[in-house]
């Protein structure tokens, strides 16, 4: 029985056959690939059944969309499908692997546990519409602190999407994804809460290839209020409930990303109790009157223009 699940959040058909066929291309074939269908329009049985017989796989369809409100929850009963496999990958419906992934998985697998890692990740490419490469690849650390690639990130030299993780399973069923308004940053915590904050390992070897188009999340320019939101949630949960995995300055950074995000919406009034409330709990009284100092600037500011 293979280790490793495959686990695939269908919606969209547009690209889904590219991701099928590099299931089909990889020259280790020690996975089982997961397909949970969240009541798409789009059926896609009569594609999947193209390839029966090149990789093992398992199609549920479930009877209610719920990623249309709660994402990070349809990830949870995707994984949910799997069986008895130790490590899981979420791969979305329209990203691509290379050929050897799932062999240099295997190749690493006695250092990844070795060294006691919760996540493994690949190296990553860009890929367009029309299946053309960036090559604007990301590679990391071999093995990197979770919290250290988290300001990498925030600090504009990295990227990360849930395609080109491996999780341990048994700490994704415990723990699972959080949602925030799109799963915008779901991703990122992820990385953060399925390490324990410990070490990330990552296979620069292989790539996963995250595609860009008009019909993805990341992409639409129509959802930028939510995504707002998303970013909201997501940094002050991480001051709420992890504070104290972060240095003293690595705290300074999120909370400087939170008032940035409030600043932007300053009409917000529900952003401005939950950030008075946030700070009262951490008696940063101080942090509270920092933050009026900078809306009185930037309304003062404003009314120069």
């Amino acid at each position: 029985m293979s280790i490793l699940a495959i686990v695939i959040p269908y919606y969209k058909l547009t690209f889904f056959e590219y991701t099928l066929q590099s299931l089909a291309k990889q020259t280790d074939q020690r996975f089982k690939v997961y397909i949970g269908d969240d009541a798409s329009p789009e059926n896609p049985v009569a594609l999947i059944e193209k390839y029966k017989g090149k990789f093992d796989y398992d199609y549920h369809r479930f009877e209610n969309n719920l990623g249309g409100f709660n994402l990070a929850e349809q990830w949870n009963r995707c994984v949910e499908l799997t069986a008895n496999e130790h490590w899981v990958m979420v791969l979305c419906d329209d990203d691509v692997l290379s050929e050897n992934c799932v062999l240099e998985f295997y190749k690493n697998l006695e250092q990844i546990n070795k060294n006691e890692i919760n996540v493994v990740r690949f190296a990553t490419d860009l890929i367009d519409e029309e299946g053309n490469k960036f090559k604007e690849i990301i590679s990391h650390p071999t093995i990197e602190k979770a919290t250290d690639f988290f300001i990498r990130r925030q600090n504009g030299g990295t990227r990360n999407s849930l395609s080109e993780n491996i999780f341990k399973k048994e700490i994704v069923s415990k723990v699972k994804f959080k949602n925030f308004p799109l799963a915008w940053h779901s991703d990122d915590l992820a990385l953060l809460e399925f390490s324990y904050f410990g070490n990330l390992f990552t296979i620069n070897e292989a790539l996963v290839y995250f595609r860009l188009s008009a019909i993805n999340i990341t992409n639409k320019k129509n959802n930028i209020l939510e995504k707002s939101e998303g970013s909201f949630q997501f940094f002050y949960y991480l001051l709420h409930k992890h504070s104290t995995k972060f240095t003293f300055q690595e705290n300074n950074i999120i909370q400087e990303r939170l008032e940035n995000n409030i600043l932007q919406n300053k009409k917000n009034i529900k952003k401005w109790v939950s950030i008075l409330s946030l700070y009262s709990r951490n008696f940063n009284f101080k942090g509270f009157l920092n933050l009026l100092w900078k809306l009185l600037q930037s309304i003062k500011k404003n009314n120069q223009l």
